[in-house]
């Protein structure tokens, strides 16, 4: 069993450090890494020890499942039992790329990745470090958002190591990540697929690929990684503000003193402590999410507010992040 590491260590995703990655997690150790959505904190998927060890070192529920990441169908296929019609499609679309699937589980999954259900999440990240990895452990890595439970995903290694440093033995550094949002999540069982969880591929996308509507999920639906439990929330108290009042320069309760403003729409009003307005479409506003909130937490921003956008497409993704980082 490795021991916990007293120091952290950052590399440059190189292939020598890739290769110093895989084998950390060949002796049962934990790794964080890049993806496209954000960081992951990975360990061999096919050892319960190890897959245990994540769930320490986040401090995350032991009833709320990692994601199993895979370089693709041949090693999926030893993840799960059967791939369906409706999955072949969604891999055909999306992968690699930031889609996950929910599939029945093979035996091989221990009971550690999956919260002891007979279902397993599966996906094949887009980034080249993160494959370079699989491909170099030749396994597949389990892997939840690397930073503690709770807490906004990490976007950056910096953000990783504020979280994790002392918890995890080495620390993949690929660059910010391309997208900022964690995957999308489908239930692809049956003929239709069921949305756990919004990312930034819209439900319009996901509906077009797999040629039939998205359907709710129902109360047998399986749990989905990072939807049980209080998530993405900063230090600091997050408040919700529509675009109306950024427009009209006026959010009550908004100071120079220990608050916050994350928006997209232009503010005319006084400036507060901590202010930060991300320019462009949603695809901006949902990469620069998570770091705007953490960058908050470093000015000692008691509260923050936070613009919100339409519930729908990359939007809806982004709500939920939002909902979920406002819960108390």
């Amino acid at each position: 069993m490795p021991s916990r590491p007293r120091r952290t260590r950052v590399r440059r995703a190189t292939p020598a450090a890739v290769q110093e990655a895989a084998e950390v997690l060949r002796r049962g150790g934990l790794v964080a890494f890049p993806t496209e959505t954000v960081y992951g904190l990975g360990a061999r998927a096919f050892d319960a020890a190890a897959a245990r060890r994540i769930y320490r070192a986040k401090g995350r529920p032991s009833d709320n499942p990692l994601i199993v990441h895979v370089d693709g169908t041949e090693m999926l296929a030893r993840v799960v039992r059967r791939t369906t019609p409706l999955a072949r499609r969604l891999m055909a679309a999306f992968w690699p790329g930031p889609l996950t699937l929910v599939l029945e589980r093979s035996a091989l999954v221990p009971d550690a990745v999956t919260g002891g259900r007979a279902t397993v999440a599966v996906r094949c990240p887009a980034h080249a470090a993160a494959r370079a990895l699989i491909r170099a452990l030749g396994e597949p890595i389990a892997a939840p958002s690397a930073n503690l439970s709770g807490r906004p995903s990490p976007t950056t290694a910096a953000h990783v190591l504020r979280d994790l440093n002392g918890r995890v033995a080495l620390i993949l550094d690929g660059g910010p990540c391309r997208r900022g949002l964690e995957s999308a999540i489908i239930d692809a069982r049956g003929r239709r697929p069921v949305l756990l969880r919004p990312g930034t591929l819209t439900p319009a996308a996901i509906a077009r690929a797999a040629g039939a509507s998205i359907a709710a999920p129902g109360r047998r639906a399986p749990a989905a990684p990072g939807t049980r439990h209080r998530h993405y929330a900063p230090s600091c108290r997050v408040e919700l503000v529509l675009p109306a009042q950024i427009r009209r320069g006026d959010v009550a309760g908004l100071s120079a003193r220990a608050t916050g403003l994350l928006h997209r729409t232009p503010w005319s009003g006084p400036d507060p402590a901590f202010r930060r307005r991300v320019a462009g479409g949603l695809d901006a506003y949902a990469r620069a999410l998570f770091a705007a909130l953490r960058d908050a937490e470093k000015e000692r921003v008691r509260v923050l507010f936070v613009e919100t956008v339409a519930d729908r497409g990359v939007g809806r993704a982004v709500m939920d992040r939002l909902r979920r980082a406002a819960t108390r």
